[in-house]
């Protein structure tokens, strides 16, 4: 699946991050699709149809695993507060606006109602859990990532604990840093139930060497206690799903910008079948 770059950064729906017309950006829309579908290993059911495309799709792997790979670029309401990291407020708390859309939320809640998978896999492309930028009144989110849109997050967080899912886990990427969450009922209470666990990727080269710990490192896991991992190297994550747990290893390099570095696991991490939470592996 997508995310912003494959067409404009953090654009909205049919808004522009830059200052062009709607016109003029449906256009070039339909462009990136039209290159996106022709060059990735999508079929007829995807294909773009001008600006409009049909990516989220649902797979399933036996009673394994359900994946339910979500848009959230397409469909989405524009930013809160001009974009970037903002204190939240009525605007983003607004329960009109959307990141998936109508028709989009309501497939993946009637899915989920319907599922019989061992584990519900989410693969889409932003941030889910609550990413807050300190422990202090004040704090700011990022309005670009599920933070922005938490009635529409709601909604689903409620919607998989009325199914009876047992094991949600969302993959994510977008912020160019490793993390692991746990998706927690009420984000201001640790020892509030788990409702699933969130891996985020990071980038494989964008981002230079990185480093294990960012300088935000400390201020980031105080302010975000379901945060059990956050690392600022360059690598992916490797995920293995079994019948009773699944298991997630965030492979890393030391460098990028010189050939011949190692890949080494940086941590691991497992949730078992039935009782969703990270605990190190």
């Amino acid at each position: 699946t997508w995310d912003d770059h494959e067409t404009e950064n953090n654009y909205a729906g049919d808004i522009p991050e830059n200052s062009v017309s709607p016109e003029e950006f449906l256009l070039r829309r339909a462009a990136a699709y039209r290159a996106y579908w022709e060059n990735m290993p999508l079929g007829p059911l995807q294909a773009p149809s001008g600006p409009d495309m049909r990516l989220y799709r649902r797979l399933q792997y036996g009673r394994l695993a359900q994946f339910d790979v979500l848009d959230t670029r397409q469909y989405r309401s524009d930013q809160a507060y001009g974009d970037g990291w903002q204190v939240p407020g009525p605007k983003s708390e607004d329960p009109s606006r959307t990141l998936t859309g109508e028709t989009q939320e309501r497939w993946l809640l009637d899915g989920w109602k319907s599922s019989t998978a061992t584990w519900n896999v989410v693969p889409q492309q932003i941030t889910f859990a609550r990413r807050r930028t300190s422990p202090t009144a004040g704090h700011k989110l990022s309005m670009d990532s599920w933070d922005g849109y938490p009635a529409s997050r709601q909604r689903l967080m409620d919607g998989a604990e009325a199914a009876g899912l047992a094991n949600l886990m969302v993959l994510s990427g977008d912020v160019h840093t490793g993390h692991a969450y746990d998706i927690k009922k009420d984000w201001d209470d640790p020892d509030s139930r788990t409702l699933g666990t969130e891996i985020v990727a990071t980038s494989v080269t964008s981002g230079k060497d990185g480093q294990d710990r960012p300088a935000d490192w400390d201020t980031f896991m105080a302010a975000n206690p379901h945060m059990k991992f956050y690392s600022g190297r360059r690598g992916y994550v490797n995920v293995e799903l079994g019948l009773t747990r699944a298991r997630a290893d965030f492979r890393t390099v030391d460098v990028v910008t010189s050939p011949g570095s190692p890949v080494r696991t940086a941590a691991s991490f497992v949730t078992e079948a039935g009782d969703p939470g990270l605990t190190p592996a």
